[in-house]
């Protein structure tokens, strides 16, 4: 009986183990997914929103060699953000980029960095404009 709870637990815990073990460097598409997300305001402070309320994908894909940071908006919009700067720093995946919001009005343009640690998947994104900032703390999947 023991070694068949052995054999059940090793079974069920071997994916965690190879997922744990990908490499997440950005030589593979990725799946990432938006966990934890603050809104932070000066003089205000951050508080606890969702991606819907601040118009941010629950889900996103994030392609390091061709470039692109794409995702279903709540309000149903598919923008493919361009990643400017890629790098391998600490053992994290830096990406970097803007987003000029709506083109032609000074609105709610940002700019953002995701780092992704290399071993884990564990993601934080930040985004800052005008007088706002979001942290959205996630999770990666190579796809």
């Amino acid at each position: 009986m023991k070694k068949t709870k052995l054999l059940c637990a090793s079974l069920l815990l071997a994916p965690l183990g190879l997922a744990a073990a990908a490499d997440f460097d950005g030589s593979k598409p990725m799946l990432c997914a938006s966990m934890n997300v603050q809104e932070c305001v000066p003089g205000v402070g951050c508080e606890a929103v969702t991606p819907e309320s601040i118009n941010a994908p629950e889900f996103f894909r994030i392609n390091a060699k061709k470039k692109t940071v794409t995702g279903v908006m709540p309000d149903e919009t598919r923008p493919a953000n361009k990643i400017v700067s890629a790098t391998m720093f600490d053992d994290k995946l830096i990406l970097q980029g803007a987003d000029e919001g709506v083109e032609g009005v000074r609105d709610d343009g940002l700019a953002w960095s995701i780092a992704i640690d290399r071993t884990s998947g564990k993601m934080v994104l930040t985004a800052s404009g005008d007088a706002v900032a979001f942290v959205i703390f996630g999770s990666c999947a190579i796809t």
